[in-house]
């Protein structure tokens, strides 16, 4: 066996051990009941796309979680009759933004409808107005990171799911054709986001970030600095850290992903350590998942993977 293999041997193999909370079933029933009572308040506003003039294009505005206005494109594909179409639900990376409607033009020319939002506070349009409590080290994942109910993650959480419950309610939408993807954070939002919401039919996340956090907060390159730096500031904080990291850890979450998956990892990559998403996958209940693995590549995307994701999604939402 040569090292490659070996290599991909152990992380077929490899399982963390779990520190997940007593309480985490009861703890997102109660979350997922107390959200799915408030009304999303939204803004649907048709605009002009001189690029793609036989598209749908809409400018939506909801209410995610602590009642922050989230920012996001719907868009319908050309040339649809009166049946729902199939919608995929996107979530993008660390510091970026839901971008421009065009940039979804593959989806739609594919025939699926499209809901791309903001993660709140990063590079787009959506604000934050979550309290905190304590201050935070550069970026946004420290916010509130000693206290579940008001940590970044749990705000970012609900308001991906609250995407999909969204998206679920518009007439256009065949609602048992919902495919949630993304790639770093977004992957990971995708993740959480189909374990939890109960409306994914498929999930495609690429070089997903919130995986085995326990271990990423040690090694990896990438937001999770952001806590290691808070902790290596407050060390009283950190057993409060990781108890709150507890509850948005895909680990946790894997035996509720029974919906086909995808994903991918690059052996490079120090953002993503290939350890946290094998993690993760090897526990996933699925028996229709597939991961695509890039000894070279780092924590990126390439056009290999994006033409894997989107051939996984067709399969799944438009050829069964």
């Amino acid at each position: 066996m040569n090292a490659l293999n070996r290599r991909l041997n152990d992380l077929h193999q490899y399982l963390s051990e779990p520190y997940a909370p007593s309480d985490l079933n009861d703890y997102w029933e109660n979350t997922l009941e107390q959200v799915r009572s408030k009304p999303f308040n939204e803004q649907k506003t048709r605009m002009d796309s001189p690029f793609m003039p036989h598209c749908e294009v809409y400018k939506v505005k909801y209410n995610g979680f602590d009642d922050t206005p989230i920012h996001g494109w719907y868009l319908l594909p050309p040339f649809r009759d009166t049946k729902p179409v199939p919608c995929v639900v996107l979530f993008h990376g660390y510091h970026g933004s839901k971008g421009m409607p065009e940039e979804y033009a593959i989806w739609l020319m594919m025939g699926l409808a499209v809901f791309a939002v903001d993660v709140r506070g990063q590079g787009g349009e959506t604000g934050n107005t979550l309290p905190s409590d304590t201050g935070m080290t550069s970026g946004w994942v420290s916010q509130g990171i000693a206290d579940r109910d008001q940590s970044y993650y749990k705000a970012i959480t609900v308001d991906s799911i609250r995407a999909v419950d969204w998206v679920a309610e518009q007439p256009e939408i065949d609602r048992s054709r919902i495919a949630v993807a993304g790639a770093s954070q977004g992957g990971g939002l995708a993740l959480i986001t189909a374990a939890l919401s109960g409306k994914a039919a498929v999930c495609a996340a690429s070089v997903p970030n919130m995986c085995h956090m326990d271990y990423g907060i040690m090694y990896s390159t990438g937001s999770l600095t952001e806590l290691a730096a808070f902790a290596d500031l407050f060390p009283e904080k950190l057993d409060s850290i990781l108890a709150t990291l507890s509850y948005f850890d895909i680990v946790h979450f894997a035996e509720r992903l029974t919906m086909p998956v995808f994903m991918s990892v690059g052996l490079k990559d120090t953002i993503c350590p290939p350890e946290t998403i094998f993690a993760a996958y090897n526990r996933i209940a699925s028996t229709d998942k597939e991961i695509g693995v890039y000894p070279f590549g780092g924590h990126n995307v390439n056009r290999h993977n994006s033409q894997r994701v989107r051939s996984f999604i067709h399969r799944h939402l438009l050829e069964r």
